[in-house]
C-alpha cells in the first residue's frame, strides 16, 4: 500500500493508537490498558516451547499483574509495528515485535472493529531468548 493510501484510511491511524497502548501496557505491567485493547474473549496462544499454551484473558491478566513490569527494571524498548493490514472494514492483523525480560516476541494480533473501536481478538505468538538469532 502507498503511503498516499495509509495517510488517507483512518484505520491504520487507530490500529496504530491501539497498538500504542498494547505496547504500554506490557512494558509497565498495565492490565487496565491492556483490557482496553483485548476484547473480553480474546485468546492469547502460543507454542514456543513445543506444547499448545493457551490462554484467555481472565487467565492472562493475572499472569500480567504478577510480574514486575519492564519499566520498573528499565528495560529500554523495542516495540516495533511490522506490519498492518485489513481484511475487510471489520477486521484486520497486525504483526509487532517487543521484547520482555530475557525474552523476544513476535505477536500476531488479529483486530476486529466492534462497539465502534479496534480490538485484539486474538494474541498468537512466538518468544525466544534475546541473544537468540532472529528467526522472523
Amino acid at each position: 500500500m502507498s503511503a498516499a493510501a495509509f495517510a488517507g484510511d483512518p484505520r491504520f491511524g487507530a490500529v496504530i493508537a491501539l497498538l500504542g497502548q498494547y505496547f504500554d501496557g506490557l512494558h509497565h505491567s498495565d492490565t487496565q490498558r491492556l483490557r482496553a485493547v483485548f476484547h473480553p474473549q480474546a485468546i492469547y496462544a502460543t507454542a514456543s516451547d513445543g506444547v499448545l499454551l493457551h490462554r484467555t484473558m481472565e487467565e492472562y491478566f493475572p499472569v500480567v499483574d504478577q510480574r514486575p513490569s519492564p519499566a520498573s527494571r528499565n528495560e529500554e524498548r523495542a516495540d516495533r509495528i511490522l506490519a498492518i493490514e485489513f481484511a475487510g472494514p471489520v477486521t484486520g492483523f497486525a504483526r509487532v515485535a517487543c521484547a520482555i525480560g530475557p525474552k523476544r516476541f513476535t505477536d500476531l494480533l488479529t483486530l476486529v472493529f466492534l462497539d465502534g473501536r479496534w480490538q485484539i481478538i486474538a494474541k498468537i505468538f512466538h518468544s525466544e531468548p534475546v541473544d537468540a538469532p532472529s528467526v522472523g
